[in-house]
């Protein structure tokens, strides 16, 4: 990286300082939002999509909730001026949504983007050129002024042919490359245009400044923006919009920060498909803003479906650590991470806690049609005992003491470790089945009598040891404590009941009792087992039963 030097800043910082942005924290309100998923988005597309799958992708933004859709540049191609014919001849576009296309500055283009529109109940024309100073000297070769005649020529072309077509027009004007641009010059140029287009109240006007190629530092952008907000004519009647795409990947910051300076109205794609880097994601915009409290007035509540459709028609895959979308990003490997989002996850049921705080998660996943136990806790080698509890609990309702997570926890991970794979949630129950529940390999229960005796309860228990069966008798002040002793002559002494609990699991006339039992040894090893009965007492006896034969087990080994 030798050739640094034959770069130099290619952005011009406002003629006077503009900063009150910076004394704004957040966005206090969505702002309207314009998809260019059709346009945009499908220009960058290696293969673009169809014109059925257009139509698909155009419904099912109007079900997210834009109500401005940029469906193309008819004039450009067949295929898009077809598609925008369709929309207006099928009567597909919903009255609520206003339809936008793009034209260059240019008289034929013009024309006949004013043809495609024949019918059209509502549109917005969006006519763009170019103004930077690359731009002027390289491409155009043209002066400042004679490139501000090519917008307001546009301008005062859109305005007249707009008089003589049937239909409900909005204008809209880009200084495209705005970025490179000097900003009083852009200034200059939009002016004009608003002059040209004299707004009103009943009929604003939209003037969009692009980030067509990313050259500086967001604030540079939000301090370009405020100062275009502040000096624009006309600024109550202009709807002032951004266009950010993502060259330096600052595209969410240039957009945030440009709504803090004064800007009204955002154009984007979803997951930020565009050329080059891409365009600004309003999905990431539209989520962040929710996070802090605020309506974004889009509907991400089906994130998976969202995604589906995307890549369905796009062809184009969602990134697994994608912002919101992603399939990992709500994901914790970490036993700490997890640990931690499940003692927030209880915190917030204890406290019956409205507001969202639970660590790691800046959003709640279901409010995007997420789960915890598939999209948040996931198991693998980097796995601890919280997160394993907590999905264990959250998916097949097991309690586990805290003591036994431990030993669980190594467990599993011994497993993810030596498959070198995450576990799925129904391997991981596997796991706990296979090793706690019910094991019955040595010593099996048969069948239980209890006796009400002066000093307490009397307990037979009939169980098989290596296939023959023997009576174990003992007392005790209650059931448990009487069936522990009845197991004395098993245990030897050897082991003592350390840990005992109890849950059901599930409701009603279908729940199952579940008893949990650690065995500790003289050094203080503790020996696991689980019994699930339709009786609590029989479920407790398995429990212990399991643990003596685990116990057997591992002196076997």
């Amino acid at each position: 990286m030798k050739n640094f030097n034959k770069y130099k800043k290619g952005y011009f910082m406002p003629p006077v300082k503009s900063l009150k942005w910076v004394e704004k924290d957040a966005i206090e309100k969505a702002p309207i939002w314009c998809s260019v998923d059709l346009r945009d988005g499908n220009q960058a597309l290696v293969v673009p999509m169809s014109l059925e799958e257009k139509l698909e992708f155009f419904v099912f933004l109007c079900k997210l909730g834009f109500k401005e859709i940029e469906v193309g540049f008819p004039a450009a191609s067949e295929t898009e001026y077809l598609f925008l014919r369709r929309l207006i001849e099928d009567n597909l576009i919903p009255d609520d949504v206003t339809i936008q296309v793009l034209t260059q500055a240019r008289e034929h283009i013009i024309k006949k983007t004013f043809e495609s529109l024949d019918g059209a109940k509502q549109a917005i024309v969006h006519v763009y050129n170019s103004t930077s100073l690359a731009q002027r000297e390289q491409v155009f070769r043209k002066s400042k002024e004679e490139i501000k005649q090519i917008a307001v020529d546009g301008a005062k072309l859109l305005k007249r042919l707009a008089d003589e077509t049937e239909g409900n027009f909005r204008f809209e004007y880009s200084p495209e490359s705005f970025t490179g641009t000097e900003p009083e010059y852009a200034l200059d140029v939009c002016n004009a245009v608003i002059d040209v287009w004299q707004p009103t109240p009943e009929k604003k006007v939209i003037i969009n400044l692009p980030v067509t190629v990313q050259m500086s530092l967001p604030h540079v952008y939000a301090s370009q923006i405020e100062y275009m907000s502040d000096n624009m004519n006309c600024r109550e009647n202009v709807i002032l919009s951004l266009h950010p795409h993502n060259d330096r990947g600052t595209g969410v910051a240039d957009t945030e920060l440009g709504l803090l300076a004064g800007a009204d109205r955002v154009e984007g794609t979803i997951f930020g498909n565009g050329e080059r880097t891409g365009n600004v994601d309003i999905v990431t915009l539209a989520l962040n803003m929710y996070t802090h409290g605020v309506d974004p007035n889009l509907d991400f509540s089906n994130m998976p479906e969202v995604v589906e459709t995307y890549e369905r028609l796009t062809g184009m895959n969602v990134d697994p650590r994608q912002p919101y979308g992603g399939k990992l990003v709500f994901a914790a490997f970490s036993g700490s991470h997890q640990d931690a989002i499940a003692k927030g996850m209880k915190y917030r049921e204890e406290k019956c806690e409205n507001c969202w705080t639970v660590p790691y998660l800046p959003v709640d996943p279901k409010d995007l049609g997420r789960e915890y136990d598939g999209d948040v806790i996931r198991i693998n080698s980097q796995s601890g005992k919280g997160g394993i509890g907590y999905l264990m609990e959250q998916r097949f309702g097991f309690n586990i003491p805290k003591k036994m997570r431990e030993d669980f926890g190594y467990i599993v991970k011994g497993v993810s470790d030596h498959l070198h794979k995450e576990l799925q949630p129904d391997e991981i129950f596997n796991i706990f089945k296979d090793t706690y529940i019910n094991i019955d390999k040595s010593m099996k229960m048969i069948e239980t009598h209890f006796e009400q005796k002066d000093n307490g309860i009397v307990a037979h228990i009939t169980v098989s040891r290596d296939g023959e069966n023997e009576v174990l008798t003992g007392s005790g002040n209650g059931r448990l404590d009487a069936v522990n002793n009845a197991f004395d002559s098993i245990l030897m002494g050897k082991y003592t009941i350390d840990t005992y609990e109890e849950h059901a699991i599930g409701t009603g006339s279908n729940s199952k009792a579940c008893a949990y039992i650690g065995l500790s040894d003289s050094y203080g090893n503790i020996t696991w087992g689980v019994g699930i009965h339709d009786d609590i007492i029989n479920a407790s006896i398995i429990a212990l039963i399991s643990a003596i034969n685990r116990t057997v087990n591992k002196r076997g080994k």
